[in-house]
């Protein structure tokens, strides 16, 4: 981010009435917004848990997967931090590809992993997922916690009331998720909250990163 529009989004910070706080969500995503646009690929996202390791399996896997669809011509977009995001932004930096971070400010996160090659910077997490969306063809869902499942659920509900086109949403690891999904149609499909063709159509399962670049590249338009 240049300076000057960096010292820019710090001087909105400093609002703190209700009034003046809009202004600061304006200045957050007109920059993510002019950041953003200038990317060159089309961006698949790709979330998980910033806790996981280097050197365990799903570090691994998500590297792998990164670098295949970067190597396939695709972007990729995490939350810029440790973890599953690190991972995927290293593979993108080994595929040549762009590598974007959305960093979100919190109290207890590390900064952004240094494999983020395009960063924007957020203290609202709406407004972070709304770019997460704006700038994706694909999610693919790693082993993660809440904040995972809640990006998860974000874009399960705009496909599924049609306030956006659907695109991909894979859950990578079936045996993770299958218990996930399984509520859901135990719990909601079978209390018809939600249709159990909605679950099926709207969402997928991988479990190689093989098969996750193949199911991409099949649905989405290069």
């Amino acid at each position: 981010m240049p300076e000057k529009q960096q010292n820019m989004v710090d001087d909105l910070a400093s609002f703190t009435t209700e009034s003046w706080r809009t202004i600061r969500i304006m200045g957050e995503m007109v920059q993510a917004l002019d950041t953003l646009n200038s990317l060159t690929r089309s961006c698949v996202s790709i979330f998980g848990s910033a806790r996981v390791k280097p050197g365990t399996k799903p570090y691994a896997d998500a590297e792998n997967t990164a670098r295949l669809l970067g190597e396939e011509g695709l972007g990729i977009i995490t939350g810029g931090g440790p973890g599953i995001m690190e991972a995927a932004n290293k593979g993108a930096c080994d595929a040549g590809t762009e590598s974007v971070g959305l960093h979100i400010f919190l109290p207890h996160e590390q900064g952004c992993n240094e494999y983020v090659r395009t960063r924007c910077n957020f203290r609202y997490f709406f407004l972070r997922k709304f770019m997460f969306v704006k700038y994706s063809m694909a999610y693919v869902v790693m082993p993660g916690g809440m904040g995972t499942v809640d990006e998860l659920a974000e874009a399960f509900v705009l496909a599924q009331t049609k306030r956006i086109r659907p695109f991909p949403i894979i859950l990578f690891d079936s045996n993770y998720w299958k218990g996930y999904v399984q509520w859901l149609k135990d719990s909601m499909v079978a209390g018809g909250y939600i249709e159990n063709d909605e679950v099926d159509r709207l969402i997928s399962f991988c479990d190689t990163p093989e098969e996750v670049r193949d199911n991409i590249c099949k649905r989405i338009i290069l």
